[in-house]
């Protein structure tokens, strides 16, 4: 066991965390996650009706017995979501985490604080980390630009990141941003966070919902293997570097301002869910970390966790026990 403030708050007994993946961070993977020691968070807008959330969260509780949370994150979507309807199901089937991420949650926080629920918040920066803080979410997973999906504008990377947030709070800090084994786990706690954050690793795991095609280009790629879009839209995006990526940042390229009209047939989410389910990584623009340097292969969840937990224990009680004399 690794103890540390982010494991006493969620009741686990390793400080690794498994953030939203939309259409990914469902039932089989999040309670995988758990199971293995763990948290898991289940991505709430993966589902179009509250009640379908619902009926998740009732199908991860029969898989674990273990905590596992919600997220909830409020970014510009193309259809109307009904935030306040998700967050009742959550009170409603005793879900006790929610992470929120894309802009802050204080207009939900009465709502959620009201029903015990602990918040833990997303954020891209020392600032917004801050605002979190203040506006009284639990923790915060502080993102580094490393980080597959939305790394802000700052680009400031985890190494400078983590530390000057754990300076500025009081509250724990996950770190999540180029995090995938157990140098990684020990590198983190010792910048002063808490945990870590890893979405892209778990991709690329037998449990997680998406084609094989998919997690074995994750394994073939490197940490050179991402670009940004939409940062002319100042909404930047890590995604995994493919046709269509390529053609959304020859649009952005043209002079004049780019629309999210211009692009949106290429970054749509639907057809990031198709490349989850088909495997065909040129069907779409999906989210991807720099931490594909760091996947050579696609073990369980479980094995995954032991692995890093049993090296960052190695790294503590050895390399740098004996660093020290």
């Amino acid at each position: 066991m690794l103890k540390t403030r982010i494991t006493e708050m969620f009741g686990i007994d390793y400080p690794v965390i498994q953030g939203g993946l939309m259409w990914i961070a469902r039932a089989e993977l999040s309670s995988a996650v758990s199971n293995a020691g763990g948290i898991g968070f289940m991505t709430a807008l993966t589902f179009t009706e509250a009640d379908a959330l619902r009926a998740e969260i009732r199908k991860c509780r029969g898989m674990t017995d273990k905590p596992f949370g919600i997220n909830l994150t409020f970014l510009p979507t193309l259809r109307a979501v009904d935030y306040p309807a998700y967050i009742d199901v959550c009170i409603e089937e005793g879900v006790k985490f929610i992470e929120t991420a894309g802009r802050s949650p204080e207009q939900y926080m009465e709502q959620l604080k009201s029903a015990g629920i602990k918040v833990i918040h997303k954020c891209t920066s020392v600032r917004h980390a801050l605002k979190a803080q203040k506006i009284g979410c639990d923790a915060v997973s502080i993102d580094g630009f490393e980080c597959a999906g939305h790394p802000g504008e700052d680009d400031v990377t985890s190494l400078i990141l983590v530390p000057i947030t754990a300076d500025a709070l009081d509250i724990p800090i996950v770190a999540s941003g180029g995090f995938g084994d157990g140098r990684g786990l020990v590198g983190a706690l010792g910048l002063g966070a808490d945990g870590i954050n890893m979405g892209t690793r778990f991709v690329a795991t037998k449990e997680a919902p998406v084609h094989d095609g998919l997690k074995q280009a994750l394994v073939g790629a490197d940490e050179r293997s991402t670009r940004l879009v939409m940062r002319s839209l100042r909404n930047t995006e890590r995604v995994l570097h493919n046709e269509v990526v390529d053609k959304v940042l020859e649009i952005e390229a043209q002079e004049g301002d780019t629309k999210i009209e211009d692009i949106a047939p290429y970054v749509s989410g639907q057809l990031a869910r198709a490349v989850f389910e088909e495997g065909d990584v040129e069907k779409g623009v999906f989210s991807a970390g720099q931490v594909m340097g760091l996947i050579h292969d696609v073990p369980t969840v479980k094995e995954l966790i032991d692995r890093i937990v049993s090296d960052a224990t190695d790294i503590i009680r050895n390399k740098l026990a004996n660093a020290v004399g």
